[in-house]
């Protein structure tokens, strides 16, 4: 399962604030639009959209525990994990770092992760 690992706990309402809807054409169309936050302020779901060859429509997970943050496919709906899919997810975590400038990336294996967020 795709994932980017941040070595900080960060506020998912502050996020939703922050948060500016991903839209890219080319090389294929990827779009997140949305954040919706739940009450305890843990997790974080974003519907996302990315069409090439194929057209999928699922969400990105954030959770945020005592001491990092996860971004991941929340797992019920469960895209072939393209190329397309992951570099959506990479794009919230440029917007999580671009945000949050002392976050680090621990650990990913989304090998587009690093050059699009860094």
């Amino acid at each position: 399962m795709p994932h980017i690992v941040f070595d900080k706990k960060i506020d998912l309402m502050n996020f939703s604030k922050k948060f500016v809807p991903i839209f890219q054409k080319e090389p294929f169309l990827v779009r997140v639009s949305t954040i919706f936050v739940d009450k305890d302020n843990l997790t974080a779901l974003l519907p996302a959209v990315a069409i090439s060859k194929i057209h999928q429509q699922y969400l990105i997970e954030i959770s945020t525990r005592k001491s990092k943050t996860t971004i991941r496919l929340y797992p019920s709906t469960d895209p072939e994990k393209t190329e397309e899919v992951k570099i959506s997810m990479a794009l919230v975590g440029k917007q999580i770092m671009q945000n949050y400038n002392d976050c680090k990336i621990i650990k990913t294996n989304i090998p587009q992760a690093n050059e699009i967020i860094l």
